[in-house]
């Protein structure tokens, strides 16, 4: 069997964009936080389609945990930050903390959490590169999941109207052709 968090680590190693987006989240100095959802999940399908040039991102997802200060005014000052360390990427920035409330869960405790409930299983994954350069990965079903190119619905948020929606709204289906939905 395949070692997915080794096959992903080359992939993020040889991405110099993605690498330095990773080192700009470094940065930030944030206790628990990942940059997640498409920035690990296009990367993964893009390699597996043969893409020779990265899908854009609709936004790029750094999601983290504080509930000592889960204002929207501290999300805005992670994004400038971010935007001063790297024009023309589109950061959007969200504390976990207060995530919860947008999507009727009882409160999130890690950021790691709230990622596993994210709607679709390829979605529910983050990376952070450490002080040493090493990665720290959250896939909470498993990086292979993103490597099957099948699309599933969380067990843990089952709501495969939503799923659909998203698939269809994204185009999934049509930029990466080998995606299998399976709800």
């Amino acid at each position: 069997m395949p070692d997915y968090q080794t096959l992903t680590t080359e992939l993020l190693r040889r991405d110099s964009f993605r690498m330095d987006c990773l080192k700009a989240a470094r940065q930030l100095k944030l206790r628990d936080y990942y940059v997640a959802a498409g920035f690990l999940r296009n990367a993964i399908w893009d390699h597996l389609h043969n893409v020779p040039t990265s899908t854009s991102l609709n936004d790029l997802d750094l999601v983290y945990f504080d509930d000592s200060d889960p204002s929207i005014e501290r999300e805005q000052q992670l994004s400038m930050h971010l935007h001063q360390l790297q024009p023309g990427v589109p950061w959007e920035v969200r504390n976990q903390a207060r995530m919860h409330l947008m999507h009727g869960h009882a409160p999130y405790q890690t950021t790691a959490e709230a990622i596993g409930l994210w709607i679709e299983i390829p979605t529910c994954v983050g990376v952070r590169l450490e002080q040493d350069d090493s990665f720290s990965f959250c896939a909470p079903y498993g990086l292979e999941q993103n490597w099957s190119l099948d699309i599933k619905l969380n067990p843990q948020n089952p709501r495969p109207e939503l799923l659909i929606r998203r698939v269809q709204q994204k185009n999934w289906l049509k930029i990466w052709s080998k995606l299998k939905l399976i709800c």
